[in-house]
């Protein structure tokens, strides 16, 4: 059984958030009212916890099984909404389940069912195909991010899982896209519609870069020394474009990261850890980037290549300007290039003042011990400022997942602290801590 449902007001408390915004109370009210509902709002304006909030007091504490089925397209969007979910400490067990991460890993969590089920189609799919939970329990599916999964690449996955949920009684729909079909097999009747998608006043600055020759490397170079030290994405198209970009900043000595489907999901989730604590303060990234993420507010991204549809160019735009924040987009071009039309006429940038840019402050540590082992952030801290000798400004993020940890630290004293700290012990735990 489940620990007492908390109210809102403790959950909110416990968040750090004083006050739901509109979009977000709008939801509070239409959700628990309606069958089916549509969120439509821009990237960054809290839909996750828009929808969690309804979804944890509808769930019953009795019931030992699966009540809700969260899916998503994408691993870094199934992780990100666990997270939130788990960070709301209702007492219900969540779990997130995605291709790329072990079966045996999704066995020992589905052993103790969880409440909420977050997942992506094809692993969902694959679940539900050997039978491994029971689905009668499950009364509620969220669609987060439907424009994504419901494209044609998941539609036999999808039409498969929604043909097998016999007991729903309310489907939500998240996006920050406008305009998508929704295809009949999702049994979406009479929606009502909260539509936020026009009432953000954007503080998004769009800036057009112009370069004299077709590669545009010298040109992102002088564009990120004018910038200076600031935490951004600089998007392009193709794996092979975020390689040609990684290997001419890492000659002129420039800390990155790069993010791509490409890559194995321990990689990419190791990507973003660097960049939400600061050891790198650009990410290289495809538009895989451009949504469903976890990553702080940043200043500006950059089109390094230009999207080729509208909605990708929103996205991608929405990675900065969030909510009340000021952020730029810079747009950069061949001379001769033109632009789509979806992209307007923008002012061109002056990029004639320049500064080196810094190093970064912060690198990273992995250490081999999580939440499954009882080790607490408490623990990890109290490791780096009793047998590490750290001052308390000198310990950056720490990111504790179940099986693992990951501690920004003074980039000056990262190698003697990875020595010394190594083997150490955190509860009943010997850990290795290392340089990642």
């Amino acid at each position: 059984m489940a620990e007492p449902i908390k109210t809102q007001a403790e959950i909110l408390e416990k968040l750090n958030i004083s006050a739901l915004n509109p979009m977000q109370k709008e939801a509070q009210k239409v959700i628990p009212n309606h069958p089916n509902t549509i969120l439509l709002s821009p990237t960054g304006t809290g839909k996750t916890l828009a929808f969690a909030l309804p979804l944890i007091q509808s769930l019953d504490p009795n019931c030992e099984h699966i009540q809700a089925l969260v899916l998503v397209p994408s691993r870094e969007l199934a992780i990100q909404i666990e997270q939130v979910i788990r960070s709301m400490g209702s007492g219900y067990k969540v779990n997130a389940v995605y291709g790329g991460r072990a079966m045996s890993k999704d066995k020992i969590d589905l052993k103790h069912t969880p409440a909420i089920l977050v997942g992506t189609p094809g692993r969902i799919e694959d679940h539900f195909s050997n039978e491994r939970f029971t689905k009668a329990h499950i009364k509620t599916l969220i669609l987060d991010e439907f424009d994504k999964s419901l494209e044609v690449g998941f539609e036999y996955e999808m039409r498969a899982i929604i043909k097998d949920l016999t007991h729903l009684n309310k489907r939500v729909l998240t996006s920050a896209t406008q305009g998508v079909d929704i295809p009949d097999f999702v049994g979406l009747n009479a929606p009502k519609v909260i539509d936020y998608l026009g009432t953000k006043v954007s503080k998004l600055a769009l800036k057009l870069v112009i370069s004299p020759d077709k590669s545009k490397l010298t040109t992102l170079l002088g564009l990120l020394q004018h910038i200076g030290n600031a935490q951004g994405i600089i998007f392009c198209n193709l794996k092979d474009s975020i390689q040609t970009v990684s290997d001419f900043l890492n000659k002129h000595r420039i800390t990155h990261g790069c993010f791509n489907g490409g890559m194995e999901q321990k990689d990419r989730e190791r990507a973003l850890i660097k960049f939400r604590n600061g050891t790198h303060q650009l990410l290289i990234a495809t538009d895989l980037a451009a949504r469903g993420i976890d990553v702080p507010e940043m200043e500006f991204i950059i089109h390094y290549e230009l999207p080729l549809h509208k909605e990708e160019f929103i996205h991608r735009n929405g990675r900065t300007a969030r909510v009340s924040a000021k952020g730029t987009a810079y747009i950069l071009k061949w001379k001769d290039q033109l632009l789509p039309d979806f992209i307007e006429a923008a002012d061109v940038a002056d990029t004639t003042s320049k500064s080196p840019i810094k190093p970064t402050y912060w690198e990273t540590l992995f250490i081999s011990g999580g939440r499954k082992d009882k080790i607490s952030k408490g623990d990890i801290a109290g490791l780096f400022f009793k047998q590490g000798q750290l001052k308390k400004d000198q310990l950056g993020v720490i990111e504790l997942k179940q099986d693992c940890a990951f501690v920004s630290v003074p980039a000056k004293l990262a190698e003697n602290l990875a020595a010394d700290l190594n083997n150490s012990r955190l509860k009943k735990k010997k850990v290795r801590v290392y340089l990642i």
